[in-house]
């Protein structure tokens, strides 16, 4: 019963080639990841900090904060390039280059290096649980980390790197790229935290990314139906950003409005 069950999980991906990356080998790596991921930032973590003092790792959050400022920038330039100036892909059609393209590394590289990414970012929250930050760690934070590394690894396993998932991958990394400088800046200068007037813009630009994802799927869907791009994939990006949507709109409304109307009544 088991082998059945492994071999399900290791059946061979999309791509040969992924096996070879860390990470993409094998199912049971990213699920153990997940599950420990989830296990430390809503038990455990909690009970290890219980009886501790928060620790201070503020020049180590500043670090990680220019870390991934410098991480996604590039990754955003590089995928700029190739997107806009290379074109590897056309804009009507986003899907994953054959095997025998000579572009074809550079199609697995970027896909694996933003990958790797959504591991990193995983590290947020392993921060605010060091820290005892809790009311930081919502359903929005924790579902979103989780599902974008279970997410990006079972398409690269049954679809392949790239393809329309770059639309995503190219304003989430732009995304990140504000997102993580504020938090760069909020961390350096501790009393400019609160004069920050910019930090609600990052949710807007946020729920925008995700919008931008549904009107070019939505666009190629109906302009472009012979795309080679599995019409399916298409649905589940549509899915997943209008959930993401929905989320941070929520967020968004008792985070930024909620509050001011509670002081105007």
């Amino acid at each position: 019963m088991f082998s059945k069950v492994q071999a399900i999980f290791d059946r061979p991906p999309a791509d040969p080639v992924a096996k070879n990356f860390p990470f993409l080998g094998s199912s049971w790596t990213v699920t153990f990841l997940i599950l420990g991921y989830l296990f430390f930032v809503l038990n455990y973590g909690k009970k290890f900090m219980e009886n501790r003092q928060p620790y201070d790792i503020r020049k180590i959050i500043i670090i990680y904060n220019f870390f991934q400022v410098v991480y996604n920038g590039t990754l955003f330039g590089i995928m700029f390039y190739y997107f806009f100036i290379d074109q590897i892909y056309p804009l009507n059609c986003l899907a994953t280059l054959p095997m025998d393209d000579p572009k074809k590394n550079i199609e697995r590289v970027i896909s694996y290096i933003y990958f790797i990414n959504k591991i990193i970012d995983l590290l947020d929250t392993i921060f605010f649980v060091l820290r005892k930050s809790y009311k930081q760690i919502t359903f929005l934070h924790v579902y979103h980390h989780a599902l974008m590394v279970s997410a990006i690894y079972w398409v690269v396993r049954f679809n392949g790197f790239g393809g329309q998932f770059f639309t995503m991958a190219l304003a989430n990394t732009f995304v990140h790229v504000v997102m993580y400088f504020y938090y760069m800046i909020s961390a350096i200068y501790t009393g400019l935290k609160r004069s920050l007037w910019w930090k609600k813009y990052i949710t807007k630009i946020q729920i925008i990314q995700f919008v931008i994802v549904i009107l070019h799927s939505v666009y190629i869907l109906v302009f472009n139906p012979k795309c080679e791009f599995h019409v399916g994939l298409h649905f589940l990006l549509i899915t997943l950003s209008l959930v993401f949507i929905t989320l941070f709109s929520n967020f968004y409304i008792h985070a930024y409005m909620k509050p001011r109307n509670v002081k105007q009544q």
